[in-house]
């Protein structure tokens, strides 16, 4: 049984720790308490190269990490300046395995649940197709919940993605969410999102949840605790009334 939850801020983005964690509490019977950036509590000189030894070279490559000079100088810039950091896709759980280990002793058993918001693109490998795949979180311990992951992991609508390539042509840049939103039907997030922190708080309890009872994800897509494909099946989820299923409600519910 999980008794304590500590999240990590991700102060480069949209996300508030803090009012995750205010939520959190009145849903969950553990203590949760908010830490800084995690990436910035437990770094050391090796962290930038276990970094790289994450790094996914393909989407279409099993194989990852390059440890070449100027990657792990950017590894290093990455953590002392993470608002210049992107573009790159890492290992969620070979991430997950390097921030494990620089837990405290004391703090790594299951009873006590890290949750640390990052502001890195995280995947996992699927056997099933070959590629790599881009996640919101990675479950375990540390669970790790990927901020640019709520953007890019639930593919948009296809019109999306059209409208973002013809505005690149005439503008060379991306255009602003108020356009892509009167251009493209249906409903989704995008980068810096002012949704981002409710839309993340059913991601912070799926790790919880997972940790406490084994249930991974929940199959009613009207569920914080479902984990859609697609942009809209995120809001939906994570955006819209009710909050849960009638199961999960009744461990979950407002209290």
């Amino acid at each position: 049984m999980v008794d304590r939850v500590t999240l990590y801020r991700a102060p480069t983005t949209e996300a508030d720790a803090d009012v995750i964690a205010d939520w959190l509490r009145e849903r969950i019977d553990a203590d949760v308490t908010v830490r800084d950036r995690f990436l910035a509590e437990y770094t050391d000189e090796d962290l930038p190269e276990a970094f790289a030894e994450t790094r996914v070279l393909s989407p279409y490559d099993r194989e990852t990490g390059n440890t070449m000079l100027g990657i792990v100088r950017y590894e290093e810039r990455a953590l002392e300046h993470p608002e210049r950091a992107g573009g790159v896709i890492y290992d969620g759980l070979a991430v997950q395995e390097r921030l494990r280990e620089r837990l405290p002793d004391d703090e790594r058993r299951l009873d006590h649940l890290h949750v640390p918001l990052l502001d890195r693109v995280l995947g996992t490998w699927g056997d099933h197709d070959g590629r790599w795949h881009k996640r919101v979180n990675v479950l375990g311990q540390p669970a790790l919940v990927s901020v640019p992951g709520l953007y890019e992991a639930p593919a948009k609508p296809e019109q999306y993605y059209k409208e973002q390539q013809k505005h690149a042509m005439l503008s060379g840049d991306t255009p602003p969410r108020e356009v892509l939103e009167s251009e493209v039907e249906g409903d989704f997030l995008i980068e810096d999102d002012p949704r981002t922190t409710e839309a993340l708080k059913g991601y912070v309890l799926q790790a919880y949840h997972y940790v406490d009872t084994g249930e991974a994800f929940c199959e009613t897509d009207a569920c914080r605790l479902a984990n859609p494909h697609r942009q809209p099946g995120v809001v939906e989820a994570q955006l819209r009334d009710p909050e849960f299923c009638e199961d999960h409600a009744a461990l979950y519910g407002e209290r």
